[in-house]
């Protein structure tokens, strides 16, 4: 078995309070989520239902979500959240819907959380976001 790469910051705390930009890809990126957006939308937007988490903005495409959010005073850490997303909505979709893992980003400050909401509304198929250019003064 393949071992999965750790790609998160070492000794950060992902319960802190902060915005942080997540995109959770469809297993084998595959266009599922062309059927479920209604679903997954739904599913996303009940993470508003725990304490100390407010989706900020998400974006449903065919192979993947996007999605900034804000967390202030949650108990839990990113990856908790997360897997809260993604396993009731591969069960209730009966099929491994998501691949492992997420990707994330711990947004800095206001211009990069601007730069990003404004990528996720842009078709975000069309450009990747260049997270060191979006930092420069």
């Amino acid at each position: 078995m393949k071992a999965i790469k750790n790609i998160r910051l070492k000794h950060y705390d992902y319960s802190q309070d902060g915005y942080y930009f997540a995109t959770i890809c469809t297993n084998y990126h595959r266009p599922y989520l062309s059927k479920l957006a209604e679903k997954i939308g739904k599913s996303i937007q009940n993470l508003n239902g725990i304490e100390g988490v407010e989706v900020d903005y998400s974006v449903v495409m065919p192979t993947h979500v996007h999605l900034i959010l804000a967390l202030s005073g949650c108990k839990l850490t990113l990856g908790e959240i997360i897997r809260r997303l993604k396993a009731p909505s591969s069960r209730e979709a009966g099929i491994r819907l998501w691949q492992p893992n997420y990707y994330e980003h711990v947004i800095r400050n206001e211009k990069a959380l601007l730069k990003i909401r404004e990528y996720i509304q842009n078709n975000p198929l069309k450009e990747k976001i260049d997270f060191e250019r979006i930092y420069e003064t």
